[in-house]
């Protein structure tokens, strides 16, 4: 009842992550026009056939078979992605014949894609994207199947347990940063067994990633206590544990970039990650090992960042917070069972053409506390 993710959306996020140069939009000017500007900050150049009126009742093959050819001698790409919006899919628009036609020296991946596609799930964009590519000979059929089971289960994760469960959920911006980031503090002063899990969703793992990205051995630098003059890092903490789903060798090339990028500056901070949970795209999956490395440490706080809906936290016994960048979530986590729940805001926005760790507010908001505690 409330407004969802578009697979046409999805289908652009997908051609992105296959490294498509440039993205033609068949449809008006207007469709989907955030989506398209934020991915060229992601480098991919994205353009549209910018349809009008007549076109929806005379056709506009010629327009498409105009703006591929244009945008071919442009920009030179190797790689290029055509995407079908509501107004080209309900007129029978054929991708193909331009493509036939031109037959430039480029792969170019015609993806028949609208809002109302299959059931509306956006996951049927990027599964209609990832069905070309395998037709093109872009990726594998194995990894097709592989990622199009990841979008199945995702699919799932969001109907039974997130924002695509039916019903109307009001917008909800969470609990208290500064109240919730001081439990966290006095719950690592206090040796209390405390687990940060990472379970995000590709690139927005930069920003999610910032929460573990905390200097926790701070709180114990203090000179006069001989007891803990031995913690220099984070690494020194007995109680503190970090999971995360950064496998480096699962995914198409750019998330298994984002997932080196991280692993990288949290190893450089001094972060150990203890279990590896998958990748950056099987965030549906990877809280089942997670729950089962949790239930052998018997955790007394647990922060899931990202995709915390997808963990079992109703089977936890133990205080728990959850991280998410969606307000209409808030209220499915606390539902589900997570005692605090924080809200990060424009993760997409933020984390779209970097390849570093960005500044979360949930982050910044721990860094501030740490150094309030130590004066």
């Amino acid at each position: 009842m409330h407004p969802r993710p578009s697979p046409i959306a999805a289908s652009l996020y997908t051609l992105r992550d296959l490294n498509a140069d440039v993205i033609i939009m068949h449809g008006p000017h207007g469709c989907c026009f955030r989506t398209g500007r934020l991915l060229e900050s992601d480098g991919v150049r994205v353009v549209t056939t910018a349809m009008a009126e007549n076109d929806f009742i005379l056709g506009a093959a010629e327009k498409l078979e105009e703006t591929l050819k244009e945008a071919y001698d442009t920009f030179n790409p190797k790689l290029i992605g055509i995407v079908g919006t509501c107004a080209s899919m309900i007129i029978g628009e054929d991708l193909k014949e331009p493509i036939e036609n031109l037959a430039l020296d480029a792969v170019v991946l015609p993806v028949e894609s609208h809002g109302g596609f299959g059931e509306g799930d956006n996951t049927e964009g990027a599964i209609a994207v990832l069905n070309a590519a395998v037709e093109y000979g872009v990726i594998s059929q194995e990894e097709a199947d592989r990622q199009n089971e990841m979008l199945r289960l995702a699919t799932q994760v969001e109907k039974t347990r997130g924002m695509a469960q039916g019903k109307y959920i009001k917008p909800n911006f969470g609990d208290s940063k500064e109240k919730v980031a001081k439990i966290i503090i006095n719950a690592i002063k206090e040796a209390k067994k405390v687990v940060f899990v990472l379970n995000a969703k590709k690139e927005t793992s930069y920003l999610f990633a910032d929460i573990l990205n905390c200097d926790f051995s701070k709180l114990f630098n203090d000179s006069n206590s001989s007891s803990n003059s031995n913690i220099k890092s984070n690494k020194d903490i007995e109680n503190l544990h970090f999971i995360a789903n950064l496998d480096e060798n699962i995914g198409l090339p750019r998330i298994r970039q984002h997932a080196a990028n991280i692993n990288k500056e949290l190893n450089e901070m001094g972060i150990d990650i203890e279990s590896i949970t998958g990748g950056l795209d099987e965030y549906p999956i990877t809280p089942r090992k997670a729950e089962a490395y949790l239930k052998e440490i018997n955790p007394d706080l647990v922060i899931v960042a990202g995709v915390p809906h997808a963990l079992y936290v109703e089977e936890l016994d133990c205080e728990t917070i959850a991280v998410t960048d969606g307000p209409r979530l808030v209220e499915p986590l606390r539902e589900l069972g997570y005692t605090h729940v924080i809200a990060e805001l424009d993760a997409h926005s933020k984390t779209l053409g970097v390849d570093t760790i960005v500044d979360s507010d949930f982050g910044m908001m721990i860094r501030s506390a740490i150094e309030w505690e130590i004066g």
